[in-house]
């Protein structure tokens, strides 16, 4: 397709909105996973970031924060190995969240946690997360596909007045870019949205980090991760059948479930890339599986998520 952002072909708009403070919204999204403690294994976290851009809590966040509430009671010397989750409801982002943690293992190497999330009474989010102690062990991985350098492709800045147009709500453009704005995020090739009714290979690419440097503490980066990975993880089932998604109103979605196995040390402050693809939909969900990679070819994340995806009826 001629769509293709940072292409001659590629549409445009002059009057672009100004970018958010980056480093304001990465201290802001700092804040919302520093979870309080109000009990040994009961913590309390607000439900919005940013600017909603749905009416409900988004999932990315909602799993960083159970995970951090998993991490906090988990001895230092474990890192989180895999996490496997179920999203119950839609959360509500102007009520706070409750983490109840249940302490189901502490073996010699792994440590196993369970995560309820709580609002108005009723789970909405479920988490079972593993931590293990550094060892050595056989080591292969896959080759990290090709991909452009990330400093050559387009910000969400500049790449999502481009397709204004094409939103159902005027005012969506403003509101992804504040809140996906502690994060830069660059797809390698033209999101869903700029190509409706043209069905593609289902397979999509972005880079991200986050705007801006982290302390060192692993589990932060971790969490960080698992924040961005439901950002886009779908898009590949979308592109299969030439949907645009939710922004142009031609499928209604959400995610089912989460998993996530981290491989190797990253940081989630330096680029990562985001191989993504689809092998299924059938029965209004869709599948998407993915590997994230440092930007030196290291396997660091694999992902897997089904979602809910609907076409409205008329």
């Amino acid at each position: 397709m001629n769509d293709v952002p940072g292409s001659p072909d590629a549409p445009t708009t002059p009057d672009a909105p100004a970018a958010p403070d980056a480093p304001d919204a990465l201290s802001a999204l700092l804040d919302l996973l520093d979870l309080e403690r109000i009990e040994q294994d009961i913590f309390r976290g607000r439900g919005s970031s940013a600017s909603a851009v749905v009416p409900r809590v988004f999932g990315g966040q909602v799993a960083a924060q159970a995970l951090v509430a998993a991490g906090r009671t988990v001895p230092a010397d474990r890192t989180a190995h895999s996490l496997h989750a179920y999203f119950l409801r839609p959360g509500d982002p102007g009520a706070p969240i409750v983490y109840t943690v249940d302490r189901i293992r502490d073996g010699r190497s792994f440590t196993t946690r369970r995560v309820v999330a709580v609002q108005h009474g009723r789970p909405v989010f479920h988490l079972s997360a593993s931590f293990q102690t550094y060892e050595e062990g056989l080591d292969h991985q896959s080759e990290m596909p090709g991909a452009p350098d990330p400093e050559t492709l387009p910000t969400g800045a500049e790449l999502l007045p481009r397709y204004a147009d094409r939103f159902v709500h005027p005012g969506v453009v403003d509101r992804l870019l504040e809140a996906r704005a502690a994060v830069d995020l660059r797809y390698v090739d033209a999101p869903p949205y700029a190509g409706v009714g043209e069905p593609r290979e289902p397979r999509s690419q972005v880079w991200f980090r986050t705007a801006g440097k982290l302390s060192d503490d692993p589990l932060l980066h971790v969490c960080l991760a698992t924040y961005v990975s439901d950002m886009t993880l779908l898009d590949s089932v979308l592109l299969a059948h030439g949907r645009g998604g939710w922004t142009v109103g031609d499928v209604v979605g959400a995610s089912l479930d989460h998993a996530m196995w981290f491989h190797r040390p990253f940081r989630a402050d330096e680029w990562l890339l985001y191989d993504q693809q689809s092998p299924s939909s059938s029965g209004g969900r869709g599948l998407g599986q993915a590997r994230i990679f440092t930007r030196d070819g290291r396997l660091a994340i694999s992902v897997i998520q089904e979602g809910l995806i609907r076409v409205p009826r008329d």
